[in-house]
């Protein structure tokens, strides 16, 4: 039997509340949900309590709740960083989930192309025009430093480097958990940032299953080079795009992965659609390539 499970991701109804992404979830097939943190904290926020949020939530798998920004935040920023770590991990026992995902920043693409270009720019810059150790060495530092405070929490930290930023290939991730050298880190592969980081399904083949925790099953336009962005680039129905999604599945699987598959999701105009008959027809093509 396979070890396999298929996750519903909260952006396939991206402008729907928690509620709506459970009941979609119960209804087209899927064994768990991805949780989205923003879309708890506007459960809480509306007056629910956390006893009621852990009532809609405490038989429902939840391999991981999403997301922690800005991983790399250093010098005066890292205490903001921990005190976000902490509120998410709260959000992460009330909803019972297994693991928390840390992400990489700035987000803003153009910070990044300013960055690049010698442009001044404002707002929060990260890691960005540090060299490679540093910015290795702040990133696997924060790394050992939330995995300690996650696991006071009993919880997995799952990282996923973003495409256009630093440190984004999975050798890049591979070796930033390493050098934090922590029993409780994983990494996700998410097939958009592997594919417009540079990497291949060969890549992912190569991997170590031990490390991972989560695959983001998800597809691409056709990335010709430069910066991608992501607002254009994921703006596809999943299975309509420019990835094989048959060898990247085929590539986790070759690794001898067994565990969640969840179906994050940026198209536009299916996040305007019928978020039922969208979740009903990703459930299909991932049985079909995954289980």
């Amino acid at each position: 039997m396979s070890g396999q499970s298929l996750i519903y991701h909260g952006l396939v109804s991206k402008d729907a509340p928690l509620a709506m992404d459970l009941r979609i979830m119960r209804e087209t097939g899927f064994s768990g949900l991805e949780v989205s943190a923003e879309k708890m904290r506007r459960v809480l926020a509306a007056g629910y309590t956390e006893e009621e949020l852990t009532g809609w939530l405490s038989q429902v798998q939840v391999p991981g709740i999403g997301f922690l920004l800005d991983l790399e935040r250093h010098g005066a920023d890292r205490a903001a960083l921990m005190r976000d770590a902490e509120d998410i991990f709260t959000l992460a026992r009330i909803a019972g989930a297994g693991g928390v995902q840390v992400i990489t920043g700035p987000v803003q693409l153009a910070a990044v192309q300013a960055v690049a270009d010698g442009k001044p720019w404002a707002g929060y810059r990260g890691v960005l025009a540090m060299t490679r150790d540093e910015q290795m060495r702040i990133m696997s530092e924060n790394l050992a430093a939330l995995a300690d405070a996650a696991k006071a929490h009993g919880l997995l930290i799952y990282l996923e480097a973003l495409a256009w930023l630093p440190l984004n290939t999975l050798a890049d991730q591979v070796e930033a958990i390493e050098r934090a050298g922590r029993d409780n880190l994983r990494l996700c592969v998410d097939f958009w940032h592997c594919y417009a980081s540079g990497d291949t399904p060969d890549d992912v083949a190569r991997l170590d299953k031990s490390m991972l925790y989560g695959v983001h099953f998800c597809d691409s336009r056709a990335f010709a080079g430069g910066l991608p962005d992501e607002s254009v680039l994921r703006d596809v129905p999943t299975g309509q795009g420019a990835l094989n999604l048959r060898d990247w599945t085929d590539a986790v699987k070759a690794t001898g992965y067994e565990g969640w598959w969840s179906c994050e999701l940026f198209c536009r105009r299916q996040h305007q659609g019928d978020s039922f008959e969208t979740a009903r027809e990703l459930y299909g093509l991932m049985t079909s390539l995954i289980l």
